[in-house]
């Protein structure tokens, strides 16, 4: 079955993935594996963000978070970091009309007030550009980790409660979802990881409960169109059970197609 065929079957699925949350890993090596500098890996990465946006919308996906910059990005050497946050300045930029031909949201996820002014501006000015678009919700990733995300939820909540306007025996989990960069938003069905490394990095950690994961070897500069269909492929040949046995979904399933 060709590529194009694929593309076909998975378009018309019903049980498409909704969000798809990508660990963009690799530019560093792919680039010393071909002897140049980092920052040309990190260059080359930027045109297979092009091109998962782009079938992404294709495809019908409604968001998509990519990883674009931990919190643990700060701790790389300075040259790095400036050269990075110059990147995200320079693709908003040129990709910026593009983005919104393509009907793409922008937004971010993370503590944005860490980055460069600007940087900051440059994502602002996306934002309040695609804000009214209806296509791919795009989730930029910046100076962002799961961790200090819970570590923020868990604060607005005690703050709720000790201004009486919450009851701590009633939190649950939809509380602690609503205060996540990701409110309102479903979790992700998908993650996907490149690069070779079989970890999570500290990406989602609650929303990802029960996201189907797929590594793979190839480099970031190198994962595209027919990588990321690959992977789609492969999540809609997976039984997702939510805690559940088989026989209880393929119950479920036909008691929703009475």
């Amino acid at each position: 079955m060709n590529l194009e065929q694929k593309i076909k079957i998975i378009k018309a699925h019903p049980n498409l993935p909704r969000h798809i949350g990508i660990i963009m890993d690799g530019n560093g090596r792919w680039a010393k594996k071909r002897g140049l500098p980092r920052v040309a890996g990190h260059n080359e990465g930027v045109n297979s963000v092009e091109q998962i946006v782009e079938i992404c919308g294709e495809l019908g996906i409604e968001y998509l978070t990519i990883y674009t910059f931990s919190e643990e990005n700060w701790r790389r050497p300075s040259w790095e970091v400036a050269s990075l946050m110059q990147l995200l300045v320079t693709t908003i930029n040129r990709k910026i009309k593009r983005l919104m031909e393509q009907n793409v949201k922008i937004l971010t996820i993370g503590h944005l007030n860490k980055l460069p002014d600007y940087a900051q501006n440059a994502m602002k000015k996306a934002m309040e550009m695609t804000k009214d678009n209806t296509g791919l919700i795009l989730n930029v990733a910046l100076s962002y980790g799961g961790r200090q995300e819970l570590v923020d939820a868990f604060r607005k909540l005690a703050r709720a409660v000790k201004n009486e306007e919450l009851d701590v025996n009633d939190i649950n989990e939809y509380d602690v979802s609503q205060q996540l960069f990701t409110a309102g938003q479903p979790d992700p069905d998908l993650i996907i990881r490149t690069g070779g490394e079989n970890r999570i990095s500290n990406f989602l950690l609650w929303q990802i409960a029960y996201a189907e994961i797929y590594f793979t070897t190839d480099f970031w500069p190198e994962f595209r169109k027919p990588q990321f269909i690959e992977a789609v492929w492969d999540y809609l040949h997976r039984e997702r059970r939510f805690g559940m046995v088989s026989e209880q979904l393929k119950k479920d399933m036909m008691l929703q197609n009475i």
